[in-house]
């Protein structure tokens, strides 16, 4: 999928479909932020209805900074990062002391909070959103140019695969399933499943940081809707849709999801619905999402 996502920008401009390409850049950048909760959900059980206020985080930092005629990308993106990380610790801290229902409310409170904080910041265009002047700037790299923009997503998007093949595999990954399945055990073998889970989340919020630094600089404009619960439902569905705990899942579903949205979207208002039956369907027929599905059936 990587190679053919790499491939994808010249085969489309030589078929003069040039808009797909600006579907699989936002395709890309969307499966960024689920798969940071696709770890979340698939290995420690975390089901947050919170998770996109870390896209809003990411994007409102580099349009406050922009803003402020501060277009160095390096230091945009560190702030995004610590931003992410220290709301996700605070937060975490808080919300990882309960789980199932408990855990998805307090995760939902916590980012509408940072939701009506930003709507009514006027100065920053409060719910009419930011424009961004600026691109991010990397030295000669320009993530102003749809192209270098394009390739870059597309390096974050293969490293986190990566990274997410080799946690899944990992002590701390096995750790977070162990907890998952039996939090008791791990604790009697001298683990803190909170302090792990702590790490992951924090992990998982700097990840889909990175995705919402990456969407404002292709949109240049972020907005207080980017980290509604409605955002967040959405980035689940994609996990759901996609497979949890798969690699390439939160790429599937994020590409199915924006399919749905192009598609019934210009044929309906209520383009939504679409959304709920494929849902249902992927629920009651292939519970383990269309990636699990494919591979069932070349088993």
């Amino acid at each position: 999928m990587i190679a053919a996502l790499a491939a994808a920008p010249f085969v489309l401009s030589m078929l003069g479909h040039d808009f797909w390409t600006d579907v699989a850049l936002r395709a890309m950048i969307l499966a960024i932020a689920a798969l940071s909760l696709n770890a979340l959900i698939g290995l420690g059980g975390l089901v947050s209805l919170g998770h996109a206020v870390f896209l809003g985080i990411g994007g409102y930092a580099v349009g406050m900074l922009a803003d402020a005629d501060i277009d160095n990308g390096f230091v945009q993106l560190a702030v995004a990062l610590c931003a992410c990380a220290l709301f996700a610790l605070v937060t975490g801290l808080i919300a990882l002391r309960t789980r199932g229902v408990h855990f998805i409310m307090i995760t939902l409170a916590f980012a509408q909070m940072v939701y009506f904080t930003v709507f009514g910041l006027r100065q920053y265009g409060g719910d009419d959103g930011l424009t961004i002047n600026y691109s991010s700037l990397f030295g000669p790299l320009d993530l102003g140019d749809k192209t270098q923009l394009y390739y870059a997503v597309l390096v974050v998007l293969a490293a986190a695969m990566l990274g997410f093949s080799r946690l899944r595999r990992s002590d701390f990954g096995l750790l977070l399933k162990a907890a998952k399945g039996n939090e008791r055990r791990v604790q009697a073998v001298g683990f803190d499943p909170v302090r792990y889970r702590l790490a992951a989340y924090v992990a998982a919020g700097m990840l889909c940081g990175l995705a919402g630094f990456l969407d404002a600089n292709f949109t240049s404009f972020v907005t207080p809707a980017a980290m509604s619960w409605t955002a967040s439902g959405e980035l689940i569905f994609i996990v759901i849709v996609g497979g949890v705990a798969t690699i390439s899942g939160p790429l599937v579903g994020a590409l199915v999801f924006l399919l749905i949205e192009e598609w019934m979207g210009g044929l309906t208002v209520y383009w939504h619905f679409w959304f709920g039956l494929f849902l249902i369907a992927i629920v009651l027929f292939a519970r383990n999402g269309l990636v699990g599905l494919l591979i069932g059936r070349r088993a």
